[in-house]
């Protein structure tokens, strides 16, 4: 005789469960965490299929967990790769402009705890500074840059950005060309250096012979021969801006008034230098080259480059307040000579690589006259930041 089941028992659901639902084992769960080894396969506990997500929001979630963890390993590398302190330096000339804003703006504060500018009087001081590490990013003459990468200075060149900031500036009206200049004297800052070199240049190739033809005083920068013209020790200085615009503000010369300029820009150099050698009338005189292990970090070059970019475009379309920003920063400078001298002043950051033609073109006429004025040679690729190395 068979024992049937009553009718009204309650069905085991266990035994034979409804479609579409499973049952943990907690049993089972407990003997697998125990790690006993009497728990059989069909103890295996399977998750409840009617609380499975779906394959997007699965998807959805993988890729947050991975941004979240890429976002934090990616700051947290920054901020190990943060740069204790950043030095900047340049002369007190148009060059240094953007560098002043750079650091009065904190453009680059993300990259460095203390960021800094620290003016050079002379290239006698720049020298050393760059042969001694003392600065991170400097601002110097082309001809320098290459002069001191050809004795071994660890520096590339990223940027031209002063194409004409060259003037003559004389109490003459009548002064109108280099061969005006014969038998005058003239007051000359950084001899052997940018703008000697670029006078020299331009008065030989108009058969001029300057030791002859011109009396050259040669004094330690482009304010102290300003100084001259302001105290009538001269009649003509060769200056660079801002001293020239300094020289005009300071007698009156300018902006215009009732009374006659004492003081005239006379001849334009860079009108000079692209009438001579048949060029564009603009010469690259002056970049920013970047120093030492600074130069192994492309990533911040790169940045620095383009924040040099912006912040001169700032200053161009922001003259006055540059001013103020710059003479806080230079003691010789005021800021309405700074605002005019933007304002006449060829001023554009161009990479090294656009520049490079005009740069080399003329590197050679340097090396042609005297090949020490740049180290002796053209320097190689491993001069011009980004490229590629030989």
């Amino acid at each position: 005789m068979h024992d049937r089941r009553p009718s009204h028992a309650p069905a085991d659901h266990h035994a034979n469960p409804p479609r579409g639902v499973v049952f943990v084992d907690r049993s089972a769960r407990r003997l697998a965490c125990e790690g006993r080894p009497d728990v059989g396969a069909g103890a295996a506990i399977r998750p409840r299929r009617g609380f499975a997500l779906p394959a997007w929001t699965r998807a959805v979630m993988h890729v947050c967990v991975v941004c979240a963890f890429l976002l934090v390993t990616g700051i947290v590398h920054a901020q190990a790769q943060k740069l204790p302190k950043l030095t900047l330096a340049g002369p007190s000339a148009a060059v240094s402009n953007a560098l002043i804003h750079m650091v009065d703006s904190g453009a680059l504060a993300d990259i460095a705890e203390v960021v800094e500018f620290v003016p050079w009087r002379d290239p006698d001081q720049l020298r050393v500074m760059a042969l001694d590490g003392r600065a991170d990013v400097l601002a110097m003459p082309t001809n320098v840059a290459a002069n001191l990468y050809n004795r071994g200075a660890k520096l590339q060149l990223i940027n031209v950005s002063t194409w004409g900031v060259l003037w003559l500036v004389s109490r003459d009206p009548a002064l109108k060309s280099l061969a005006d200049l014969r038998g005058k004297e003239l007051a000359m800052p950084f001899r052997g250096d940018m703008p000697d070199i670029v006078l020299q240049l331009l008065a030989e190739q108009q058969g001029m012979d300057v030791k002859k033809d011109l009396q050259l005083r040669y004094v330690a920068s482009p304010v102290d021969a300003m100084q001259l013209l302001v105290m009538r020790r001269v009649d003509h200085a060769l200056l660079a801006e801002p001293a020239a615009s300094m020289a005009l503000r300071k007698t009156g010369s300018f902006p215009l008034s009732l009374v006659a300029p004492e003081l005239h820009r006379s001849v334009d150099l860079q009108q000079e230098w692209g009438r001579v050698f048949a060029r564009t009338a603009r010469i690259p005189q002056a970049g920013i080259a970047v120093m030492g292990a600074l130069r192994e970090r492309p990533e911040l070059v790169a940045r620095i480059e383009t924040e040099y970019a912006r912040a001169l475009k700032w200053c161009k379309d922001n003259a006055e307040a540059c001013g103020k920003a710059v003479a806080a920063r230079i003691d010789l400078l005021s800021p309405e000579a700074v605002k005019d001298s933007i304002a006449v002043s060829q001023l554009e950051a161009v990479s090294v690589a656009d520049a490079r033609a005009e740069l080399e073109f003329m590197f050679g006429k340097l090396v042609a006259k005297n090949p020490a004025l740049v180290g002796g040679k053209l320097p190689d690729e491993g001069f011009y930041a980004g490229a590629t190395k030989r």
